[in-house]
């Protein structure tokens, strides 16, 4: 059983290599010299993760300006990354990671509970990664309304 070790500010972030809608790869490492956001979301087209999704795609011409790229990772298949990214008419890269391999490295799979259940998912969670791969902000249990406002500030803040 792997141990998760809980993410810090400053830490070196866990590499990943995942793929998108189109089935393009995408790795971490790819984005060396810029700022990137990632964030992790519980799953495609409900009423949070679409607001979020959307609030990210009409802000990426100023996080652009931040010099930030920004890539969401939830647990969904490329197929429906890719309906989610269609009927929303998304402009951010959406990751597919099924196995939930970046979602555990970033620590980001966690007991949860709803209506008195447990279960295992994924928390939503954003991390500002700095231009040498260092995490430079996180924003663990995200709440939507005006969260990306927050993160962009801090991305503009560099």
């Amino acid at each position: 059983m792997k141990i998760v070790t809980i993410l810090k500010i400053g830490d070196k972030a866990p590499a990943f290599t995942l793929p998108d809608a189109a089935g393009a790869t995408h790795k971490l490492s790819d984005y060396k010299g810029r700022q990137v956001v990632v964030y992790f979301y519980p799953k495609d087209d409900t009423p949070g993760c679409t607001t979020q999704a959307i609030d990210f795609t009409t802000a990426r011409a100023k996080f652009k300006r931040a010099k930030t790229d920004i890539i969401g990772i939830s647990a969904d298949s490329m197929a429906r990354h890719k309906k989610f990214e269609t009927k929303h008419e998304l402009g951010i890269i959406l990751l597919s990671d099924e196995d939930k391999i970046a979602i555990k490295d970033f620590g980001c799979w966690v007991m949860k509970k709803l209506y008195g259940r447990e279960y295992r998912g994924i928390e939503r969670t954003t991390f500002l990664i700095d231009d040498k791969g260092k995490i430079k902000n996180i924003w663990h249990k995200v709440r939507v309304k005006n969260h990306v406002a927050e993160v962009l500030e801090a991305a503009k803040s560099s």
